[in-house]
């Protein structure tokens, strides 16, 4: 089970960890390659016995409640990305001498001979929109590609599936190159870095360093952020093949071998010919929807990895205007006697809000949620002066009500002290209190959504609904 393809899978003793959206697929991928699987799991919910008992109508074996034993004979775990590294199971697994790879591990392993190469994004923020823009620039070139990793297409279908592609837009967290080891990108790009996910990893430094694997083995371009400058020191500590090159996106004005932006111009200075001389027009800034600064860096990364592949500046330009952000990414929902109303539930980490916070000039914030370990004070403190007020929600909005009382003491706070669903409405009537015309409430709340809402989509949808009950 070391390096290189596993050709051989019959009869392999393979430990599948966790059910849920990448567990399931690969124990079906892994039982029709031959592989006596078995899958651990710590839940025994009605929902994982239901996963359980599909998977065992097939001959794979479940065992529910208990996804910290090593099963008996185990050659090789894989398991679901969002399992930490110090979990029981895979010290067992040290001590056995048993590999652990996870579901992009997995997914790299069994590509064929002639697979796609992968186009790769990692970051702390912006990952999702700025795969959907390379994967809407590459069709616009008139590749065959999909938005693979986290999102769309999973990995294992994409590789194992009949549909043949000729480049995947792929994108991956910390958590997924945790457990990838040998995964070699064509071109990959770490859009930023900011504390995150700390309780899974552990610190700071392990953190970057899962981030910064995804360089490993590029065979073209490590994309990086000038604005970041961890970012290109991750670069810089890569191993790459050679004639790989670093290229650097900016919102200023770009030097040779980074795009930039040029009187609302996005222009390529890396892959022209002359690139100390020459630059390449490639879109409007027009073109990005919505034109926020982050949004717009997202663009440039996007059209970074494209242009390593060898795609034109037309198709940069078509595939920017042909697309369409998710839901909950600084969505509009309404406008309302004069103010704006925008929904960016996905910012669920204080880097995300405050590249949202930013991109407005007089704001009524709704904040709170549950802070996984993140500190507020650079958020409020780089923020404050566009603040009209904040309303505050969720478990841990004591962290953000403490940061606003040290940096932006003036600034109006309303502290809703409830975690029911139902606060949603409450926090928006009070935002509408706070409001003036010209300004914009802006949902972002700079925390998880799981103490009062499924997701942050449920989060969303529940503050697009009373909005619209505002103006109704």
């Amino acid at each position: 089970m070391g390096s290189g393809q596993v050709t051989d899978w019959q009869g392999k003793n393979v430990t599948v960890a966790g059910l849920g959206v990448s567990g399931v697929p690969a124990a079906r991928a892994l039982h029709g390659l031959g592989a006596n699987v078995t899958v651990v799991n710590d839940g025994d919910d009605p929902r994982a016995r239901e996963q359980a008992a599909a998977l065992e109508a097939l001959g794979v074996t479940v065992r529910l409640g208990d996804g910290d034993t090593l099963p008996d004979g185990t050659e090789l775990i894989v398991t679901a990305p969002g399992w930490r590294p110090d979990k029981p199971l895979f010290a067992a697994a040290e001590a056995a001498g048993v590999p652990v790879w996870g579901d992009v591990e997995l997914a790299w392993r069994l590509r064929k001979p002639d697979a796609a190469p992968w186009l790769a994004v990692t970051g702390t923020n912006g990952k999702t929109t700025t795969v959907q823009m390379l994967a809407s620039i590459l069709k616009a070139a008139g590749l065959r590609t999909a938005a693979v990793g986290n999102i769309g297409v999973s990995l294992l279908d994409a590789v194992l599936g009949e549909e043949e592609y000729d480049v995947l837009a792929v994108e991956l967290s910390s958590y997924q190159l945790h457990w990838a080891p040998s995964l070699r990108a064509h071109s990959a790009a770490v859009l930023n870095l900011a504390p995150d996910h700390l309780d899974w990893h552990g610190s700071m430094e392990a953190y970057a360093r899962d981030k910064g694997r995804v360089y490993e083995g590029n065979r073209v371009a490590c994309v990086y952020n000038v604005a970041d400058k961890a970012t290109e020191d991750l670069v810089r500590e890569a191993d790459v093949e050679e004639g790989c090159r670093a290229v650097g996106f900016t919102l200023g004005t770009p030097g040779p071998s980074q795009l930039g932006v040029v009187e609302g111009i996005l222009v390529d200075r890396a892959f022209v010919e002359d690139r100390h001389r020459n630059a390449q027009e490639l879109a409007e800034v027009s073109d990005v929807r919505p034109p926020a600064p982050h949004n717009i860096a997202n663009a440039l990364a996007a059209a970074a990895l494209a242009r390593a592949y060898g795609v034109p500046a037309s198709a940069v330009r078509d595939g920017l205007r042909a697309f369409t952000p998710d839901a909950h990414r600084i969505a509009h929902i309404a406008d309302v006697d004069g103010v704006a109303w925008v929904d960016d539930s996905k910012a669920t980490n204080t880097h995300a809000a405050e590249a949202s916070l930013a991109a407005y000039e007089s704001i009524v914030w709704i904040a709170g949620g549950l802070a996984k370990g993140a500190a507020f004070d650079e958020l409020v403190a780089a923020s404050a002066k566009r603040l009209r007020g904040a309303v505050l929600i969720g478990r841990d909005r004591a962290l953000i009500r403490e940061a606003l009382a040290r940096h932006a003491p003036e600034v109006p706070v309303v502290d809703l002290d409830r975690t029911d669903t139902g606060a949603m409405l409450q926090a928006v009537q009070e935002a509408q209190r706070l409001a003036r015309p010209g300004d914009t409430v802006l949902l972002a709340p700079a925390c998880a959504s799981m103490d009062m809402f499924a997701n942050y989509n449920k989060r969303g949808d529940a503050f697009a609904q009373a909005v619209r009950e505002l103006g109704a």
